[in-house]
């Protein structure tokens, strides 16, 4: 796969003062796509999720390194004066800053929105929270899986045996940070005309409302809750996962033609005059008998066997498959979208590109996830600050104490 030389935000300085997945994330896609990416860490730990582990990748941890690429890191520590005073000058050189750490910790450190507003004009400034800028819960912290149980979309996932279940993906999470990169295009957008910066803010509640927008309105209608109906869909029958003899197919049988050429293919004709199934609305409203005789129907088949069936017919199916199955998968592979990419520890390193392409290339790749303040002293260089500086700053605990001057990731 050949790659687009630059992505439109070359020259763009982002600083991301940020941990976990949601933050993070807009800054890989800001840096994918051209941005210089300075990730603020604490000095000793950096970003939560180094630790977070397993799973790793010959000891690094996967959770850091899948969000963390075409960034450098400087090791600072900003609630000391000194250190304050170097983030200070990176946020005046920079046009981006991109934080989710507890409400009000920035602030505390003397760097409010209106000190930044005052400091730095056309200072883009991304603030990512749990709750919300406003309202009761505006100052609690939060995390993925509870915003899914506030917002009910744990709820929504019961399978009435056993505990409720979360999405066991980052989806608040990486859903924020994909609102919050394209409201920072926007902000960017608005300061070309305006020459001023703004105050983007995103927040978990907020995107997990927008998710669950169309059972909300159900609500706001008086429908009330919705019946959980696993794989299922409300308003299409057959729809969804079904048994084989040896695994489960997908079935996504939208429409009429496609009920007629699933039973067909699946040598179920008898389907298509019994009673209660003659029409989408029937099915709809005679689901579990519809859902049974479907499963009868798939259980005679191998997966292998009944995908070749349907996708000769043109019914839309898939197996079910684990995650590893896309290791060495044709279609994934045929589109790029996993790559190597040369990393400092790790052989054979591969990422995940971003999923948007431009000309039928993915941008280019700068670096691999860094090193924990790997790039601290090259970037105080930058900045201005001298050698025997650097040193005293590391013996004193400022920055990293392992900085050596002029290293790089």
């Amino acid at each position: 796969m050949s790659h687009s030389t630059s992505g439109s935000l070359d020259g763009v300085r982002v600083v991301e003062i940020t941990t976990s997945v949601a933050g993070p994330l807009v800054g890989q896609i800001l840096g994918d796509l051209g941005a210089e990416v300075i990730k603020v860490e604490r000095v000793g730990a950096g970003d939560d999720t180094r630790a977070w582990a397993p799973p790793v990748w010959e000891g690094e941890s996967i959770a850091f390194l899948h969000l963390n690429r075409n960034k450098r890191s400087i090791e600072l520590d900003y609630k000391d004066p000194r250190g304050k005073e170097i983030l200070v000058e990176l946020l005046r050189s920079a046009d981006v800053l991109v934080q989710n750490l507890r409400p009000g910790a920035l602030a505390k450190a003397g760097l409010t929105p209106e000190f930044l507003a005052e400091l730095n004009p056309g200072l883009i400034y991304c603030d990512m929270t749990g709750f919300g800028r406003v309202g009761p819960k505006a100052a609690e912290p939060a995390y993925d899986p509870l915003l899914q149980a506030y917002s009910g979309i744990i709820d929504m996932m019961g399978t009435g045996d056993g505990p409720p279940m979360r999405v066991p993906l980052s989806v608040l999470d990486k859903g924020t940070g994909m609102w919050a990169a394209i409201g920072i295009f926007d902000a960017l957008r608005r300061r070309d005309r305006t020459g001023k910066g703004s105050h983007v803010g995103v927040s978990l509640l907020e995107t997990a409302v927008t998710w669950v927008h169309a059972n909300l309105m159900g609500a706001l209608a008086g429908n009330g809750k919705p019946k959980n109906l696993g794989s299922g869909h409300a308003g299409v029958v057959p729809y969804g996962a079904f048994p084989t003899s040896d695994g489960y197919i997908f079935v996504s049988a939208g429409n009429q033609t496609l009920w007629t050429r699933f039973c067909t293919a699946a040598d179920a004709e008898e389907l298509l005059t019994r009673d209660g199934f003659g029409s989408n609305p029937e099915r709809s409203a005679n689901r579990a008998e519809v859902e049974a005789a479907v499963a009868a129907v798939t259980s005679r088949f191998a997966v292998a066997d009944l995908l070749e069936r349907l996708n000769a017919a043109g019914v839309p199916c898939s197996a079910v498959n684990s995650v590893p199955d896309l290791v060495g998968d044709a279609q994934v592979e045929a589109l790029g979208l996993v790559e190597p990419l040369e990393h400092h520890s790790i052989e054979n390193f591969q990422v995940v590109n971003l999923p948007v392409t431009f000309d039928g290339s993915y941008p280019a790749h700068r670096n691999a996830p860094p090193r924990l303040g790997a790039d601290t002293a090259s970037i105080l260089a930058e900045l201005g600050v001298p050698d025997d500086e650097i040193a005293a700053l590391s013996t004193d605990g400022v920055i990293g104490a392992d900085t050596a001057v002029g290293s790089a990731s």
